[in-house]
């Protein structure tokens, strides 16, 4: 088997923000057997291990990576349509956003709003990826992943996923037990389509859109383009022609406070009540962007050739640096932001020694 591995691979050609050394070796995967034969390989030799999906949300080392990569093209897509709704099982390898625009092209809701988004279908349930009002956790039934531990088949449902803001139990208590073969969604195919942010319908109210007058497949379409305009301002697209777009997107994620806290830190910290925070269900939800730009960091600050993006400060950038100089400006960033309003920003990429 090991003839097969790619030796000494490159791993900043695997990531969207381009860092990284080298993969000891790299072994692409089409199916869960081949997947369970290579890992049984790797620890037959006590060689280390890590599954890669599309890369927009990973960063490795620059000493690289002294083991085995094996990167998840495990493809398939059904769909099962009944009158109100669709089932659709998808493969894990699959690309996030080509699923989006098939089920836009299907009339199915549900998903349109987080067209744009980089990386895999097994990917999302980690990160309950969500976006413009929508979560990956609304429509998810259910995700089918192999036990590493015993290389057996399971599934959990909607509930056993154990879905939280941006998080989920594959992110935090299972976190590395399981590679997530599949995931079911069910998607409406009757529901009241409608942009539920309001940045979302006024940039649609700007474009001069009469939105209530067109019909369900259109509604979906242009929202669909409305999101993905508004993604490529950001360089929240990958884009080789937009370096601002070598990153791994948000690169922090928007801090939710019990109101009570929020409230306290308003009372400790200046300026921190002008923030353009939501209120929910007793918790406050903070942009970090915002936060970062009130800290003293704007768009395009660069150090040691990582930076802010130019479109947007919640990304970060790799502009010919290091993953080692992208950690320091991460950290200085952090630092400045709880030094000024006592909340710590949590990372959004994974960091892979």
């Amino acid at each position: 088997m090991k003839e097969l591995f790619e030796p000494d691979f490159p791993l900043s050609e695997l990531t969207s923000i381009g860092l990284g050394g080298n993969a000891k070796y790299l072994y692409r995967v089409r199916n869960v057997d081949e997947l369970i034969e290579a890992i049984k390989f790797a620890r037959s030799e006590k060689m280390r291990f890590f599954i890669l999906g599309g890369g927009s949300n990973i960063v490795f080392s620059d000493t690289g990576f002294d083991g085995l990569v094996i990167k998840n093209e495990v493809k398939g897509f059904e769909c099962d349509e009944s009158i109100d709704r669709a089932d659709l099982r998808v493969s894990s390898g699959e690309l996030w956003d080509e699923v989006v625009e098939r089920a836009v092209g299907l009339s199915l809701g549900g998903i349109e709003c987080m067209s744009g988004i980089p990386g895999t279908v097994g990917a999302t349930p980690v990160q309950n990826v969500g976006a413009y009002g929508q979560e990956v956790s609304d429509v998810i039934k259910s995700v089918s992943a192999l036990d590493l531990k015993t290389y057996e088949l399971v599934s959990f449902d909607n509930r056993e996923c154990g879905f939280g803001y941006r998080t989920s139990r594959f992110k935090c208590a299972d976190n590395g037990r399981y590679f997530i073969a599949g995931v079911e969604f069910v998607l409406p195919k009757l529901n009241k389509v409608s942009p539920e942010y309001a940045s979302l319908k006024e940039s649609l109210d700007e474009c001069g859109t009469d939105f209530e007058s067109l019909d369900r497949q259109s509604k979906l379409s242009v929202l669909r383009s409305e999101v993905l305009r508004i993604r490529k301002n950001k360089s929240m697209v990958l884009d080789s022609s937009d370096p601002d777009t070598r990153s791994c997107g948000s690169f922090f994620v928007n801090p939710v406070l019990e109101k009570d806290r929020f409230t306290a830190l308003c009372e400790s910290y200046s300026g921190l009540s002008d923030a353009p925070a939501r209120a929910e269900n007793g918790f406050v939800k903070i942009p970090s962007a915002w936060l970062i730009e009130a800290a003293g960091f704007r768009k395009g600050y660069t150090e040691n050739g990582v930076g802010i993006s130019n479109s947007h400060s919640l990304a970060l950038v790799n502009r010919g640096g290091s993953t080692a100089g992208l950690i320091m400006l991460s950290e200085k960033i952090k630092t400045a932001v709880t030094g000024k309003f006592g909340i710590m920003l949590e990372n959004e990429p994974q960091f892979i020694p």
